[in-house]
């Protein structure tokens, strides 16, 4: 059986971000909202989490499950996408405030990815 190509690319996603996490945790701890504890353990432990997600993706016994988890990882960390957006607003850097407003809508599709992983199937 063939992992769907935008599964494929999820885990992809979840893969290349999961590493720097891990790698480099201080390029996400500055996005991280301040009601969040502990912002480097949370980085770390959201690191962890995608490279489980990406690495459950990538089997048909596992997809349904890290399809599950895949979605809710993406929930979770939606308010830090948020956070850079609004922090970046800030910035003189015309750029970096389109970029983080216009990845926002991008969760959307990757969510869809995550619950056709989730559902087997080929809707989300």
């Amino acid at each position: 059986m063939s992992i769907p190509t935008d599964v494929l690319g999820l885990a992809g996603i979840f893969a290349v971000s999961g590493t720097i996490h891990l790698v480099r945790p201080q390029v996400y701890e500055p996005i991280v909202p301040k009601f969040v504890p502990a912002h480097r353990e949370m980085v770390l432990g959201s690191g962890v989490a995608e490279l489980a997600c990406a690495a459950g993706l990538l089997h048909p016994r596992t997809r349904p499950a890290a399809g599950w988890a895949s979605a809710a990882l993406l929930l979770a960390v939606y308010p830090a996408n948020f956070k850079m957006a609004a922090d970046a607003q800030r910035s003189h850097n015309t750029a970096l405030k389109v970029g983080t407003i216009a990845r926002l809508p991008l969760q959307v599709p990757m969510i869809r990815w995550a619950l056709k992983a989730a559902r087997g199937t080929d809707r989300a």
